[in-house]
């Protein structure tokens, strides 16, 4: 198989056809797929939410399918359903998640309830209806987006689900140069998510998620890691803390950020490096917090930097 770095550096370009300027953004949501993780793009309606996760989606030779949400869906619509057949039997129709690669559109656009109905898809990779699992073909990811909490006709996403993706990323409005360059590609007669093509197979995929789970870790490392998270739970700005889910992320997204950077073994640069997009999602700020404005960055960065770096590597 080729190698990682290849492969990657591959993707990067090609999705680069379609999205112009945002290599960082597109370097984090790839190290998400490598660590089997879910992503949630959130950003203002027209900076290239849905391009940036078609693109990753065209990339990979996976089955791909995309759901607008929208207040009407409901959780079986996600889920699937079963109904009688011509003989009388139940049979299993399969929802709109049975796919490897989803684009969930404006996911915060849906009711509470069909949002949860995502849970169980996210965390264990299946689906139960009427009493019957269903597993789902791996690679599988969930690409979200929403629009910002304050826009008219979204619901906020609850904290059981935004503990479930993996990584929170922005993308952010283009620089003027970027967006002149934007204007030029779509100039033209073809668009340029058109010119966005196949990379790898889910085959690639999988060993590339392989590959990262070898990556070492030292145990000063991971007591870096979990004194993090233990800050994030004692602090009287924020009203939630860190998980056990984002300790465990958080490792794994520093074991994928260490092989990009050449390495089989992590440093704590890749923690501070992976720290923003892994845990800010999952923080509530206290009313303190907010009174003194603050946001969750913020505290996030005090806290991190009260935290003693390892030095020594065993």
């Amino acid at each position: 198989m080729t190698s990682i770095s290849a492969i990657v550096s591959a993707l990067k370009q090609n999705i680069a056809r379609a999205v112009v300027g945002k290599d960082d953004v597109v370097e984090l949501m790839l190290i998400a797929l490598l660590c089997e993780g879910h992503v949630l793009i959130e950003d203002v309606p027209g900076v290239g939410k849905t391009t940036l996760a078609s693109a990753l989606a065209r990339s990979l030779s996976c089955s791909f399918r995309r759901i607008q949400f929208t207040p009407d869906i409901t959780p079986s619509d996600i889920t699937g359903f079963t109904m009688p057949n011509l003989s009388g039997e139940m049979q299993y129709r399969p929802g709109a998640i049975m796919s490897q690669i989803v684009l969930a559109d404006e996911i915060n656009r849906t009711s509470p309830k069909t949002q949860s109905a995502l849970l169980e898809v996210m965390e264990e990779r299946q689906v139960t209806v009427d009493g019957v699992t269903y597993p789902l073909a791996r690679p599988f990811m969930v690409l979200a987006t929403q629009n910002p909490v304050d826009f008219v006709g979204t619901y906020p996403l609850p904290e059981a689900q935004m503990d479930r993706f993996f990584m929170r990323i922005s993308i952010g409005y283009p620089s003027v140069a970027d967006e002149m360059e934007i204007l030029e590609r779509y100039c033209g007669e073809t668009s340029p998510m058109q010119t966005v093509g196949v990379i790898c197979s889910s085959e690639d995929v999988l060993a590339m998620q392989q590959e990262v789970k070898t990556v070492y870790c030292a145990k000063e490392v991971r007591a870096y890691i979990a004194a993090i998270c233990a800050a994030t739970r004692d602090t009287a700005y924020l009203n939630l803390g860190a998980s056990t889910r984002a300790a465990i992320a958080l490792l794994h997204a520093s074991q994928a950020n260490a092989l990009l950077c050449g390495r089989d073994y992590i440093i704590p640069e890749d923690v501070q490096h992976m720290v923003p997009s892994v845990l800010c999602h999952r923080l509530v700020l206290s009313s303190e917090a907010r009174m003194r404005g603050y946001s969750a960055p913020q505290v996030l960065g005090e806290l991190l930097s009260s935290v003693r770096i390892p030095v020594k590597l065993k």
